[in-house]
């Protein structure tokens, strides 16, 4: 009989690779089973490492290789394979509940590399406490703002993933406006709450024309208007003035009492990008230039992400609670406490007791029994 200070046999390292790469062939990412054993790796090595550099990679890739060979085999995998972005969408949606209404919020991250500007439009899917890259593009503008058709593939991608009555709600920043991007989302029924820029006009149902600067808000609270038209779309404005003399300029198509509310859930996609970038796995530091390699990229930290994430969340909800410093918040994010689970767990040589192997393998064939939950329904659909 197995006692639960018993010790697996195999290190944790290879169940992983081999749990992860189970959870990959119920999805065509890639359709070659040695691909998707090489992305396994490359996302555990991603996560020992919290490095894009690939030359920081190769020696938490395959110890039974040399570096220089890890490395040409991740050069090569970049160079020759390609990814179906909707089935990448398709494993990080299934890392969230199945049945909830889902929260969306589009945003761009930009840096630089020398000469080369990386901007990337981004969806990032949330619900409650939990939020992970959905689907992205780059764009190609010399770092300028997105077009509406920009964010219409995006979105577009997203309804179909997803389903229009799975969406709760959309969220953007001031660059999300105008009058074609409001009516393409009134038009597919999604809810949505955009800010907006202090200059543009408030059109009431009184035949009023004003801008927020001549409505003479109070700092104490905010002004809720029904029924208004901005840039052509009619919806619900709430504004309020901001102690740094500036304004919040809410728009949108949800009750304007919670709007307020509904748009603080924007800074998490703030929080997501600051774990792909500084806090988790430094994507700002790739040297990569080309904009096909850079988005098969963002794919394969996006999955270690979610992996993370998940982790992070199983051990809360299930083994022991994250602690609450004095301020309220928990000491370590979801994404934190799983990377240092994981990087615990795959540490060399390292055998764990089977009661944590178990906890761990349980939550990746979890997420497998939701692929085929989700496929079944399509097909039955």
């Amino acid at each position: 009989m197995v006692t639960k200070l018993q010790k697996s046999t195999f290190p944790m390292n290879q169940k992983l690779t081999d749990e992860i790469t189970s959870v990959l062939s119920k999805v065509p990412i890639v359709k070659n089973l040695s691909r998707k054993k090489f992305i396994a790796m490359f996302i555990l090595s991603l996560i020992k490492s919290r490095n894009v550099q690939f030359c920081e990679i190769a020696p938490h890739f395959n110890d039974k290789a040399k570096l220089t060979s890890n490395e040409v085999r991740i050069q090569d995998f970049f160079r020759e394979v390609d990814l179906d972005y909707f089935y990448v969408a398709l494993l990080l949606l299934q890392l969230l509940p199945p049945k909830e209404k889902l929260r969306l919020c589009i945003d761009r991250t930009e840096w630089d590399f020398g000469c080369c500007r990386v901007n990337v439009l981004m969806i990032v899917v949330g619900y409650k406490g939990c939020q992970l890259p959905l689907y992205w593009q780059l764009l190609d503008n010399n770092s300028g703002n997105s077009s509406c058709q920009d964010r219409k593939e995006v979105v577009e991608l997203c309804l179909q993933l997803i389903g229009k009555e799975r969406i709760g709600l959309l969220i953007g920043d001031r660059e999300f406006i105008g009058h074609q991007w409001f009516k393409y989302m009134k038009e597919n029924g999604l809810n949505f709450v955009m800010r907006l820029p202090k200059h543009h006009l408030i059109h009431r149902l009184d035949g009023q024309i004003q801008t927020i600067t001549q409505l003479n808000l109070s700092p104490d609270r905010p002004l809720l208007l029904t029924d208004c038209l901005v840039d052509g779309v009619v919806g619900q404005v709430w504004v309020k003035a901001l102690p740094d003399g500036d304004y919040l300029f809410l728009f949108g198509t949800v009750k304007v009492e919670y709007m307020g509310q509904l748009y603080r859930k924007r800074w998490t996609i703030e929080s997501v990008f600051q774990n792909l970038k500084q806090r988790g796995f430094d994507l700002e530091k790739t040297h990569l230039k080309d904009f096909k390699k850079l988005k098969k990229l963002i794919a394969m930290v996006s999955i270690a992400y979610g992996v993370c994430v998940s982790m992070g969340m199983y051990h809360h909800n299930k083994v022991q609670q994250i602690k609450k410093k004095k301020h309220g918040y928990k000491a370590n994010s979801f994404a934190r406490k799983g990377i240092n689970l994981i990087r615990e767990f795959c540490r060399k040589n390292n055998y764990l007791p089977l009661r944590f192997e178990n906890r761990i393998l349980s939550l990746l064939r979890w997420i497998k029994i939701q692929l085929i939950h989700y496929q079944h329904l399509k097909i039955a659909g």
